[in-house]
């Protein structure tokens, strides 16, 4: 961590915030900006005096994501609220801005989680299956008509589905984007991350003695089918790791005791439609993993693992 991040002027209302919410007697002695992110500035905060201790800043900095921020700002600040009674590892909410009254930007503090973002290729199968476990506790968390999360937004369209301009198979994603074409099947709502992947998830220990600590990034939580986070996290172990690691996943999702669909049609649909959001090369995902080490992560390799993995799909699903 940076700690020379007082150089930065634009947050100086901010941290004047972030110092007015803590308790007497404490204030930020350091300050560091934290790799691995696109939707937004974090920073990791130290914070000393009475209390000493570490939290994160989640700003949102971009016109596009200041225009969204009160909703997926308060969105977090309510989902982190939720889930302080459940067994889901997330960070603890101290405050949030979501309209940046005080804030230069729109911000949410919390409690920073033990642990760190693991991407690499070796252990990636033993991640696996926690991550697929984590999903399913994540799906049975319990929530009321009053602090049900928003319904889920697709993130593409058969009309928004950009085809990687080097494939030559340009057939088969004609056909997927048919799949897509289709009303969304029938499903029973499940409580969804929404953006449940490995680069949200935080891990501690090696081998047998390996866990999850953390799982970061609620603003896109939402009510929808558990296939589709399943989807995501499935397309993103595809990307990372190569078309088998995402075919998997659902595989151990269902070991670790998750419910998907029986259907193999509807199923399909849903690694579809997550799938397709991320053509043409995932460079979307692709910049904060090359920032955590992954720099084999070209646009080319990705292009042609996401056409694996659709195809792979089709062979299983189709």
């Amino acid at each position: 961590m940076s700690t020379d991040d007082d150089r930065h002027e634009d947050w100086a209302n901010t941290r004047a915030w972030v110092d007015g919410g803590l308790p007497e007697g404490t204030h930020i002695v350091a300050a560091g900006l934290l790799r691995g992110g696109w939707t937004s500035q974090m920073r990791r905060l130290s914070v000393g005096g009475g209390a000493p201790g570490q939290l994160v800043l989640r700003s949102f900095v971009t016109p596009f994501f200041v225009r969204h921020a009160e909703g997926l700002l308060t969105r977090e600040a309510d989902v982190l609220a939720l889930l302080g009674g459940t067994d889901v590892p997330a960070a603890v909410l101290h405050g949030v801005d979501a309209k940046a009254a005080h804030c230069d930007h729109p911000s949410l503090l919390m409690s920073l989680l033990p642990g760190s973002v693991r991407l690499s290729d070796e252990d990636s199968d033993p991640r696996a299956a926690l991550l697929a476990g984590q999903l399913v506790r994540i799906h049975r968390v319990q929530v009321t008509a009053e602090n049900r999360p928003r319904a889920y937004e697709a993130w593409t369209a058969p009309d928004r589905v950009r085809v990687p301009a080097t494939t030559t198979r340009p057939g088969l994603w004609r056909r997927a984007v048919d799949v897509i074409r289709r009303d969304a099947p029938q499903y029973a709502p499940r409580f969804l991350h929404r953006d449940f992947h490995p680069g949200n998830v935080l891990f501690d220990g090696e081998g047998d003695s390996l866990r999850i600590t953390g799982v970061v990034d609620w603003v896109e939580t939402s009510w929808g089918p558990a296939d589709l986070d399943v989807a995501h996290c499935s397309t993103a172990l595809a990307l990372l790791h190569g078309a088998a690691a995402g075919m998997g996943f659902a595989d151990a999702y269902l070991a670790a005791g998750g419910l998907l669909t029986e259907d193999p049609g509807d199923h399909l649909y849903w690694r579809l439609l997550d799938a397709l959001a991320f053509a043409p090369d995932a460079e979307k995902v692709a910049v904060p993993w090359r920032e955590l080490g992954r720099d084999d992560l070209t646009p080319g390799l990705l292009s042609r693992r996401l056409e694996e993995y659709v195809e792979q799909l089709f062979l299983r699903y189709g």
